[in-house]
């Protein structure tokens, strides 16, 4: 039997502490970038929130309408490391909702948080996509649950939709509370190409009327098909909204600037879309503010390549940057996501 040299053991050695080295290297690197997706699954129409010590996302679970029945969501203390909270809210809590359960929307109010969603996929008669027979979908729309946190445990607060009915020609989905700096609570929400915004009452049990007497002022700017979403950046107000069709390629999203929270909105353009090297089908987003700091974060759902499927979506986070005259830079798509943070206080 022949003895292996010293040598060569040294530099077997030190072979091995390099690459044990530079794979704790990489490894390191890869726990200091997000990634992108976020977390495994196929979730769609993220909302991310700053909620207490926490951001959150509360996201649509992607799937068959028959299956989308609930919702998770998933929090973390530095945006890398994200925790599952499972079946926050699901059909047998919200009776009236049979399926499609889509687009949640928390607000805190009271040390109490409101999750709004959208359910039913509810049609109108002698609509484009209404069937007599297909009863699910005659009844739903814009509900609302309350828990004590975020996680839950949550409750029907209405035992019934906020929002029923068409308004203005817009369905009953995709809704967006937004608090604003004088505590009004305003609601942005609406498919089928309309925008509606609305004025929250303090219980949030119905809507205060306009000044004509109104209930839902149509607000849809150019090119607007769903998923509305507004932010506030140094007196600037944000409207940002998905166009193209949400089940294909052409999905993006679209901003316009305000002085003020209503209006009036005109379309600047469009600052996220398919990019062939990463993904296709990049929309219906919400953004991320870092507390007391300048950091922007824009939360998304996307389509991977090759993708085949049309739930199939993963939620996804980059970084939102702006011009010094306030319009927002193009977001490039990435899958390093975005960089660890220090934990919020």
């Amino acid at each position: 039997m022949k003895t292996i040299p010293t040598t060569l053991l040294s530099v077997v050695s030190i072979l091995i502490v390099v690459s044990s080295c530079r794979f704790k290297e990489k490894q390191n690197e890869t726990l200091r970038y997000s990634g992108n997706p976020l977390f495994e699954g196929w979730y769609a129409d993220p909302e991310g929130i700053v909620l207490k010590d926490a951001y959150w996302i509360f996201p649509t679970y992607s799937a068959k309408y028959e299956n989308q029945v609930f919702f998770d969501a998933f929090s973390s203390k530095d945006l890398v490391t994200w925790e599952k909270h499972p079946r926050i809210l699901d059909t047998s809590i919200i009776k009236w909702a049979k399926q499609a359960l889509w687009a949640p929307s928390i607000i805190e109010n009271n040390d109490q948080y409101y999750l709004f969603f959208s359910a039913n996929d509810v049609q109108k008669p002698g609509g484009p996509y209404w069937n007599e027979k297909d009863t699910i979908n005659h009844h739903g729309g814009i509900g609302i649950a309350v828990a004590h946190a975020p996680s839950g445990p949550y409750k029907d607060y209405l035992g019934k939709p906020l929002i029923a009915e068409f308004h203005n020609g817009a369905q009953p989905i995709d809704q967006f509370v937004f608090k604003d700096i004088d505590d009004t609570y305003y609601m942005f929400y609406g498919g089928w190409r309309h925008c509606n915004l609305a004025i929250l009452n303090d219980d949030f049990t119905g809507f205060i009327p306009w000044n004509d007497g109104t209930l839902f002022k149509e607000i849809t700017p150019d090119g607007y098909v769903e998923g509305p979403f507004m932010f506030r950046r140094n007196t600037i107000y944000y409207l940002m909204w998905s166009e193209g069709s949400w089940g294909d390629d052409t999905y993006k999203v679209a901003y316009a600037m305000a002085n003020k929270a209503t209006g009036p909105y005109e379309r600047i353009g469009t600052i996220l879309q398919l990019d062939s090297t990463i993904a296709t089908g990049a929309g219906h987003n919400s953004v991320i503010n870092t507390p007391n700091t300048d950091h922007w974060y824009i939360v998304y759902h996307r389509r991977p390549i090759p993708n085949k499927g049309r739930d199939h979506r993963v939620t996804c986070m980059d970084q939102l940057e702006f011009n010094e005259d306030g319009t927002i830079k193009q977001v490039k798509m990435t899958f390093e996501g975005v960089k660890k943070i220090d934990p919020l206080k």
